[in-house]
């Protein structure tokens, strides 16, 4: 076996080397502070493997993206609920499993009915996916077998079937609308769609060019390896926290503006172009001068164009074509794209556009509301989570979180004295 030798103050140590499915290689350190008393320092684990997982390969430099062996651009004419049984499952279901899974979807859509007073609960101006995270986590009152196989699975079902409705659920209240009730004659995204947009006064007509448009993006979204929101999710299931709790943690995590809410940062951007006379050039100056942020390119692991931003660009104006929208935006899109890829500026810093640059104008066009645009990101995500939390939970190998840090604050001091009110006394 290859192994790779640490040597400090002529102690030595031998790690083992990993070496992955691609011929991504690891260097084994776990034994590193037992064997040298020493721990690494990688800030934001961008050298560190936090774990071995069989479920998502992305390769940065070569712009790969692919779950469970499949290439993510060969997965577009998929369905949603397969592409999810296929991440959590580790294989595409048969016809008769997917007809099961879609029924067990399409019955288990409904939240419980006690659930429903949470929602009166939080004001109007509550941000959707801080009403997603509760009510997620709340799943766990309600549903509290966790550990048998058969409950893991049930759970699944649930969490991928009523994400929806509560996120549908959470739009109403934001623009103080009824509720309208999923039902089982309609698909995942049609029942989603239809839950955001009809009313008891008007029902809504799923189109199928906006269907086909929605399947598409929760399908690029649905997994993207140990990402910010995904290890959050494991390190808290590494407590054997239950699915709920763990997946509420991860959209949490998700909300950030330099995660999950990246894309309305793009639309708001251009907005703001837009409304200063549409002048991307001069916007692309300053962009250079680090005046401004150029928001939607550029990626943590990608070093050139993220294959999903290459698959929403060429659904983004089919759909937009067949809808007979004309969004100012995407022209300003387009021209903020080809002006980075012919600048040395933006080439040599590989900044390309991501998955959010175009993803937010296809929310537009499809009528999501700017705040809920990390609210479809989680649930795209979710069918991610949930396969890590279960590789995880499956595992043998897998223990409890707990990084190291290397400690900077002061040393020992003196003991402190207190009066007899308790209030410190200051030494001389």
């Amino acid at each position: 076996m290859s192994t790779a030798k640490v040597v400090i103050d002529g102690k030595e140590a031998e790690c083992a080397l990993l070496v992955g499915t691609e011929a991504e290689v690891g260097v084994n350190i776990s034994g590193l502070r037992n064997d040298l008393g020493v721990v690494t320092y990688d800030p934001g684990f961008v050298s560190t493997a936090a774990c071995t997982s069989a479920i998502t390969y992305i390769d940065g430099e070569r712009g790969i993206l692919r779950y469970r062996g499949y290439a993510i651009e060969d997965l577009v004419t998929a369905k949603f609920p397969a592409v999810a049984f296929l991440l959590i499952y580790g294989h595409f279901p048969s016809r008769q499993e997917l007809l099961d899974w879609r029924r067990k979807l399409t019955l288990n859509s409904y939240i419980h009915e006690d659930m429903l007073k949470f929602f009166e609960g939080f004001p109007p101006s509550a941000h959707p996916m801080a009403i997603l995270s509760a009510m997620v986590a709340s799943l766990s009152a309600y549903y509290t077998d966790f550990d048998k196989e058969e409950d893991i699975d049930l759970n699944i079902v649930r969490l991928l079937a009523q994400a929806k409705t509560i996120a549908a659920y959470s739009y109403k209240k934001s623009i103080g609308q009824p509720r309208i009730y999923p039902r089982t004659e309609f698909s995942y995204m049609a029942n989603f769609l239809r839950m955001m947009f009809a009313t008891p006064a008007e029902e809504y007509v799923v189109s199928p060019v906006v269907e086909e448009a929605l399947n598409l993006l929760l399908i690029v979204h649905a997994d993207h390896e140990q990402n910010c929101s995904t290890s959050t999710v494991r390190v808290v299931g590494s407590s054997r926290a239950n699915l709920f709790a763990s997946v509420s943690a991860g959209i949490c995590a998700l909300w950030g503006p330099l995660h999950g809410g990246a894309n309305q940062a793009v639309i708001e951007m251009l907005q703001t172009i837009q409304a200063q006379g549409g002048d991307h050039k001069g916007f692309m100056d300053r962009v250079k001068k680090k005046e401004v942020r150029l928001m939607g390119f550029g990626h943590r692991v990608y070093k050139s164009y993220d294959p999903r931003a290459k698959i929403l660009k060429k659904a983004m104006d089919k759909l937009l074509s067949q809808l007979g929208i004309n969004d100012p935006l995407v022209e300003l899109a387009k021209n903020i794209e080809e002006e980075a890829l012919r600048d040395n500026y933006f080439v040599e810093r590989k900044l390309y556009p991501n998955v959010d640059f175009y993803s937010g104008i296809l929310y537009r066009a499809i009528g999501i509301p700017t705040n809920m645009f990390t609210v479809m990101f989680a649930l795209g995500r979710i069918p991610g989570w949930i396969a890590h939390w279960r590789e995880m939970h499956m595992s043998q190998d897998q223990r409890i979180s707990r990084p190291r840090q290397i400690y900077v604050g002061p040393s020992l001091r003196p003991a402190p004295q207190f009066d007899e009110e308790g209030f410190p006394i200051e030494s001389v």
